[in-house]
């Protein structure tokens, strides 16, 4: 099998894990069901190992097909970097990106993802601007800076959008918090303990649920805390204070750390929210610098972001 072919192989893998279904990747690639099935089963019979069970309501991974999943997504990643260096060596960019960016998010996850780009680039400077105020969130800054990030719906259709990745939340409680109140055991029984939520305001998709197949929206009646600023939420959760409905991009590393504990995961994670994480700028046209940093960013954040498939693999959640 050639290595793009391969490559391709693993990312239709992939999506039928993530998807849960074959019909789904099927979509997602312009493929039958009964193609993603086929091509499922050779991958199998060539590893030698059955890589995911199925059944007439999902398609769920094997023990073995699991850890494979881990080394797959490696491999797709390191061709992603390795064709990223391919092309830098043969059109070297040079110049300057201004970007802003939520300072929580900024500060976990797009700095990392700047410092290896730069890496990469050597001729390209990057100028970071983290906001803690969502005060921008139409992009009224844009013109003097070339990017902005953005988390959650869009404000304003004029400006051009490319989404980076999917958002997901998960309602978490400290163990301590647990212990002394208990464990909700689904999400009608939210308002029965105490919680910490945004000031004014929610998210639009904030305590959302889909219980038994139907949307569910509950939470809980008596707020401990309520603030204007997520990393606030968190460090009240970490306190023991109450439940929050918190992004999987902010938990994650307190989720595996056994800090927090997500509720209501049973199923794996929950359906990603209709909205995402975005970059935007004012135009359609744009530099080949800020073109290349748009397609890092996407492939190093999307389709599956690393925090939730860290949460997959480390809380085993399928």
């Amino acid at each position: 099998m050639q290595s793009d072919a391969l490559v391709e192989q693993f990312r239709l893998f992939l999506d039928v894990l993530e998807t849960g279904s074959f019909s789904a990747a099927a979509r997602l690639h312009g493929l039958t069901p009964s193609a993603v099935a086929r091509r499922t089963d050779t991958l199998e019979a060539s590893l030698g190992c059955q890589l995911v069970s199925r059944s007439t309501h999902a398609v769920k991974p094997t023990s073995a097909g699991r850890s494979f999943a881990e080394r797959a997504r490696r491999i797709v990643q390191e061709m992603q970097l390795a064709r990223a260096e391919l092309t830098a060596s043969q059109n070297i960019p040079a110049g300057h990106i201004r970007i802003d960016a939520p300072a929580p998010f900024g500060r976990r996850h797009l700095a990392p993802a700047l410092a290896e780009f730069l890496g990469i680039y050597p001729g390209v400077d990057i100028q970071l601007r983290l906001i803690d105020s969502f005060v921008d969130l139409q992009g009224d800054h844009l013109g003097k800076v070339d990017l902005s990030l953005r988390i959650g719906p869009l404000a304003d259709t004029r400006l051009v959008a490319t989404p980076l990745a999917p958002l997901t939340r998960i309602a978490c409680a400290s163990p301590d918090y647990l212990q002394r109140r208990g464990i909700p055991k689904n999400p009608s029984d939210l308002p029965e303990h105490d919680g910490l939520d945004w000031d004014g305001l929610s998210p639009p998709h904030a305590w959302r649920f889909d219980h038994e197949g139907k949307p569910l929206s509950s939470r809980p009646k008596r707020l401990r805390m309520v603030a204007n600023n997520a990393e606030a939420l968190l460090s009240g959760a970490l306190a023991g204070l109450g439940i929050a409905h918190l992004p999987t991009w902010l938990i994650s590393e307190n989720l595996l750390r056994g800090e927090l504990q997500p509720l209501f995961c049973e199923h794996g994670l929950p359906v990603p929210e209709p909205s995402g994480i975005y970059a935007l700028r004012l135009t359609r046209e744009t530099d080949s610098r800020s073109r290349l940093l748009l397609e890092f960013l996407r492939n190093r954040f999307g389709p599956v972001p690393p925090w939730d498939q860290a949460l997959q693999s480390g809380l085993g959640l399928s």
